[in-house]
């Protein structure tokens, strides 16, 4: 990465000087961080910690940044963490229904994922429609491979549909979502499987991948649901129908919604997805989509008609500057205490 960005052709610096600091992307902060953070040795403790969470994200979030710090021993690091815009959520919501005591022993809770995405792309609404972010009741939709939906309720996470882990909430590109918790014992007595495999299956080779058998490429599906394959339509009425019932739990948590938004690689490039899911089940709040303004790909716009109760956006996603922005301000406060004291 540092050969890239010093490259004379596609690079963007001439040495690795010019590099003021490092924003971090980490997947799982437990319930330590509600905010980015500068990493010292005690945050990278507690990332460490966190692995036996995020078994498949933290450790190589941990080789990036210690590889960071070895190659560049004097700037500064910062790591922006996916749960911590979820840190909000009252614990109604993010206690599970089981024996209190393995929340205290193990911290099994809902954490949910995709933060800087649900929090980039909700105040980036309000900064388009010129509505005080604290006043806003929004659903923000993060339909990638990976996908969940959050409910923002005066500019802070108040429920998210992933939980745990990434595993929970709606269907997605090889992740089954929610499922009855007894299916998990049901495969190990009926096919022999040990926790490991059934764990596997769940989050490698169902969702959309598995209820096709075809592909975890929503492009693939919807093309072959349009051209009539029978299954294929089963395969998008069921994704959009998960999306629909989070949409309307969300409504009523937060007594209401002022904007949805569709964002990230499905969100914000399937049109089809989007009339769907507003034609077929939003109509009760009031949803009505813009037909014209609706046919796009990949650009923030309002496509909800102007007589619609709520606004349905699309916007883009940009984690990427939104870490960069936390990593600047973290870094310049720093400064700044520093030349203060």
């Amino acid at each position: 990465v540092l050969k890239t960005l010093q490259d004379r052709e596609m690079g963007v610096i001439e040495n690795l000087d010019q590099i003021s600091a490092v924003g971090h992307r980490v997947v799982h902060g437990g319930e330590r961080f509600a905010n980015s953070v500068r990493i010292d040795d005690e945050v990278l403790r507690v990332i460490e910690e966190n692995s036996d969470l995020a078994p498949l994200h933290n450790p190589p979030n941990i080789m990036g940044i210690k590889a960071a710090m070895k190659l560049l021993p004097n700037v500064p690091q910062v790591a922006v963490f996916d749960t911590a815009f979820h840190q909000t959520i009252p614990e109604k919501a993010y206690l599970y229904a089981i024996p209190y005591s393995y929340y205290e022993k193990y911290r099994i809770r809902r954490y949910g994922f995709h933060g800087t995405s649900h929090r980039y792309v909700s105040r980036r609404a309000a900064e388009i429609l010129g509505i005080p972010y604290e006043k806003l009741k929004i659903i923000t939709c993060h339909l990638g491979n990976g996908a969940s939906i959050a409910a923002v309720k005066y500019g802070r996470s108040i429920d998210t549909s992933m939980g745990f882990t990434p595993l929970e909430g709606l269907v997605m590109g090889t992740r089954s979502g929610d499922i009855d918790p007894a299916i998990v014992t049901f495969l190990q007595e009926k096919e022999g499987m040990s926790a490991g495999e059934v764990y596997d299956l769940l989050n490698k080779k169902s969702g959309v991948l598995g209820l096709s058998e075809l592909s975890s490429d929503m492009r693939d599906i919807e093309e072959g649901a349009m051209k009539g394959d029978e299954r294929l339509r089963l395969v998008l009425d069921i994704y959009e129908y998960r999306i629909a019932k989070y949409i309307g739990a969300y409504a009523a948590a937060m007594n209401g919604v002022d904007v949805i938004i569709f964002t990230a690689g499905v969100g914000e490039n399937s049109s089809i997805l989007r009339r769907e899911i507003c034609e077929n089940y939003l109509g009760y709040l009031g949803v009505k989509i813009d037909v014209e303004k609706n046919e796009f790909k990949g650009e923030e716009r309002i496509i909800s008609t102007d007589d619609s109760k709520v606004k349905v956006m699309v916007i883009p996603t940009n984690e990427e500057l939104l870490i960069a922005r936390d990593t600047k301000e973290i870094v310049e406060k720093g400064l700044k205490e520093l030349n203060t004291n």
